[in-house]
């Protein structure tokens, strides 16, 4: 989630025991299992990146590795950097690719600094603020493929010409009908055919796999909440349908080449002042306190002459009619959800996978496959105070699925079926995947069945089942990655400044500016899994409390975000710094470290320390004022992408190392960036 958009309220107010406060008591915990340690050398533990996570408790990080990543990191970590330009190391260039606007096909027209593109002309252009994305390959070619690519939000000042002249947009009600639709039309996803020619990237023009999903797109609903009477309204009287995704901001794929869109933080484009739910308040929906109106007031142009099946209309979810088929009241029950994409067929519709839960997702990533085994999903919830979740197929993942003739077929078979948990972090390093079913016990000894009268009224209110059963409530989870050697799973938790008053072993640092990496690894059951934290965000100068992993100016970051492995075995952290102590120093920024090499003499896996600091390597700094998102390479790993959101004054040329000269302004235009080496080699080694 970009800090551009962040909503700070907190909506769990659960007592459920906290990350910070299990960790305390873990620390305390190894303390007496060592003999009794001082405070003092507890603190100079902390200092080593919590080495006592993983030391002394008989959990599955310790195990030996057996197999292991080969890749060497062969650049040198590059200085930070506070320019209007990205940084990379020596013997890289960095190339400006399909940046916001750009058209793809000949129904929009050339993009115009001025902002005086139509709603028509963004309905068939590259949407706005790029986020996660994928590379799906075309003909088993590297040169060749589709980029899906995830918009986030809008910027309506440099969306729109003379933004802040026009002061009817400071009312209460909007005025212009064009202007929305080009909007929700600025929001979504592009689906952008890409080829390499001559060593440089271009987009295919008018190729007819190029298309847009916007927040107007229509969407089949799939899954426990599909034709049910949470999603009837007045424009799907059968709930078997959706209208568009909005704040589409981590992603994921699937084995079977699908691509997975999360909608993360959408519940502000929705107001109800009228009758709420639960759920509504649970999850955030504006109309009370401060948040009156939605984000962008799209509901405001409700009744407009020209307004087209309730377009404006829905996002008002005040009930008005006698029934959910005479208005929109369960309008965003359909929304909050994985939405799965077939990108290699053209016109093909988005299913949104509702039995991987309702909440904010932030990521959506599969763990190692089995054959045999249930195919599991992961996704954080990315709001402070909030839970990360688990999604086990029923079915058994069949290595013949991963080249079916219908993907989204596929997509039925393990996203359908299945059981949905969320995590309890323990204070002996294992933790807990508690089931959101009926059968469930809650905190207090009834089942969840006392509070929901159907699986699909608990995924409509995941956090508020999740709050119920005790999960455990942690700083910001984002996204997640799955090394492909080992299995083990990684958790960006980016930060918290609103935690004051209690911590837990999962996150240890009251007013957490700086974010952490949490690890662990499944167990033999369903419901078991061990974790450490691999590494802590902090500035170089932070103290022993702070500092816990050693970091130097070379690695020295905060708020960990976006979260990568490629197939070689090498992790890529991207962050949105929110923290001064580090934004004084460098830009958001992307480093790499191959994880399943850091082992100790027994060749168990070890967390970043000082005495190992030096395997995290800076690889590349964007622009001022952006956030590094959004990572995907080419099979052959020559070609490595990364977008660029709400950058503030940047690109001046399709070199994206060449800085916007002093005193020039350009419209900022969010953007791929692809880095490739000088020589054709793999990137990183």
């Amino acid at each position: 989630m970009s800090k551009e958009t962040f909503d700070p309220t907190r909506y769990n107010t659960s007592n459920n025991k906290a990350f910070d406060d299990v960790l305390q008591a873990n620390l305390q915990r190894r303390s007496i299992l060592k003999g009794g340690l001082s405070m003092g050398a507890m603190t100079a533990l902390g200092a080593l990146g919590v080495a006592g996570c993983n030391s002394s408790s008989p959990t599955k990080t310790t195990a030996k590795v057996a197999d292991r990543s080969q890749a060497v990191l062969n650049f040198n970590s590059i200085s930070g950097s506070l320019t209007d330009a990205v940084s990379i190391p020596s013997g890289y260039t960095a190339q400006v690719l399909v940046p916001w606007g750009t058209p793809l096909n000949a129904s929009a027209n050339v993009w115009k600094n001025d902002g005086t593109n139509t709603s028509g002309d963004q309905l068939n252009a590259l949407g706005m603020h790029h986020d996660g994305m994928h590379f799906f390959p075309l003909n088993q070619q590297s040169t060749d493929g589709l980029l899906c690519i995830n918009h986030e939000y809008i910027d309506q000042q440099a969306l729109h010409p003379n933004w802040e002249k026009y002061a009817e947009r400071a009312k209460d009600v909007r005025t212009d009908i064009d202007e929305i639709r080009k909007e929700i039309n600025a929001h979504g996803i592009s689906v952008v055919r890409i080829q390499l020619e001559n060593n440089h990237w271009k987009l295919i023009d008018n190729d007819p796999l190029n298309r847009r999903y916007t927040g107007a797109t229509v969407m089949d609903l799939s899954g426990p909440v599909a034709h049910t009477e949470l999603t009837t309204t007045r424009f799907s009287p059968d709930g078997s349908q959706a209208r568009g995704t909005l704040n589409n901001c981590g992603n994921g794929y699937t084995p079977w080449g699908t691509y997975l869109t999360c909608e993360e933080n959408w519940p502000g484009y929705f107001t109800n002042t009228g009758m709420r739910t639960k759920e509504q308040d649970r999850i955030g929906v504006s109309g009370v306190g401060k948040y009156l109106q939605g984000r962008y007031k799209w509901e405001t142009l409700a009744g407009h002459d020209d307004e087209r099946l309730d377009e404006f209309g829905r996002f008002n979810l005040a009930p008005t009619g006698n029934s959910s088929l005479d208005d929109y009241r369960n309008e965003a029950n359909g929304h909050g959800y994985i939405v799965e994409i077939d990108p290699y067929t053209k016109n093909s519709r988005a299913k949104k996978r509702t039995a991987l839960g309702r909440f904010r997702h932030e990521g959506c990533t599969f763990g190692k496959l089995e054959a045999g085994k249930p195919v599991v999903f992961y996704s954080g919830h990315d709001s402070r105070f909030e839970y990360l979740y688990k999604f086990e197929s029923n079915a058994l993942w069949d290595p013949t699925d991963a080249s079916p003739s219908n993907r989204l077929d596929i997509g039925d078979k393990y996203m359908d079926d299945g059981t949905l948990y969320v995590a309890r972090f323990n204070e002996d390093s294992t933790g807990t995947w508690l089931p959101l079913t009926l059968n469930s016990l809650t905190m207090s000894g009834d089942t969840l069945a006392s509070q929901f009268n159907s699986l699909a009224e608990i995924i409509v209110n995941t956090a508020g089942a999740a709050d119920l059963v005790g999960a455990t409530p942690m700083d910001r989870p984002e996204w997640s990655a799955v090394d492909p050697f080992t299995g083990s799973v990684y958790l960006t938790l980016t930060n918290n400044t609103k935690r004051k008053d209690s911590t837990n072993p999962a996150n240890p640092r009251l007013n957490n500016k700086f974010g952490h990496i949490i690890r662990w690894d499944e167990g033999e059951s369903p419901t078991e899994f061990n974790w450490d934290i691999f590494v802590f965000g902090s500035p170089s100068d932070g103290d022993e409390k702070t500092n816990r992993s050693g970091l130097t100016d070379l690695n020295q970051f905060a708020s960990p975000d976006g979260l990568a492995f490629d197939a070689r075995g090498i992790m890529w952290i991207q962050t949105d710094n929110g923290a001064d102590e580090v934004e004084q120093y460098t830009n958001d920024q992307m480093l790499a470290v191959v994880p399943s090499q850091l082992l100790d003499e027994d060749d168990k896996q070890v967390v970043i320390s000082s005495s190992n600091q030096t395997e995290l390597k800076r690889f590349f700094v964007g622009p001022n004022g952006c956030e590094v998102t959004g990572f995907t390479i080419s099979p052959d790993y020559k070609s490595l992408f990364i977008n660029i959101q709400h950058p503030d004054n940047w690109p001046y040329s399709d070199d994206a190392t060449e800085a916007t000269p002093s005193g020039t302004e350009v419209r900022p235009r969010s953007s791929t960036v692809v880095i490739r080496r000088e020589d054709g080699g793999e990137i990183g080694v």
